[in-house]
């Protein structure tokens, strides 16, 4: 392999682990690793009552969706998520640096949920099962 070829390939393994990292949020108490090595991941919970536990969720292929996308770190990594929740069928894979949506990011901080207009703790930030209208997000074109 001559040296323009290897340069090739280093460089696109560092934009693919630029990419990578990029779509997780420093900070995020929701992932963590054991000892063992193993990923560990908490979803929100869902409320105990309120309409949420009523209505039926909305899928990610659906076209029910009209709001911003929750971008969630799941155990099959950085997904699309209709909801805060991350409910089977409410998320897709990840579009992030490929397509412009408007997002929030999905966070637990000081064991407080948060959704967060970029994938930065200190961006601005609410706190997920604050009353309304305090919960209310900023959504970000990303």
């Amino acid at each position: 392999m001559n040296r323009f070829h290897l340069l090739l390939v280093l460089l696109s393994i560092v934009m693919s682990s630029a990419t990578a990292s990029a779509q997780t949020v420093k900070g995020n108490e929701a992932v963590r690793t054991s000892t063992s090595g193993e990923r560990i991941v908490e979803l929100a919970p869902l409320p105990r009552s309120g309409p949420i536990l009523k209505s039926k969720p909305c899928m990610a292929q659906a076209d029910c969706h009209a709001g911003p996308w929750h971008m969630v770190e799941t155990r099959d990594g950085l997904m699309e998520c209709t909801e805060v929740y991350a409910r089977e069928g409410t998320c897709r894979p990840s579009t992030h640096g490929t397509n412009k949506l408007s997002r929030i990011w999905v966070v637990k901080t000081d064991g407080q949920w948060l959704q967060c207009q970029y994938p930065d703790l200190g961006s601005k930030c609410v706190k997920v099962f604050a009353p309304p209208p305090t919960n209310l997000p900023y959504p970000a074109l990303q």
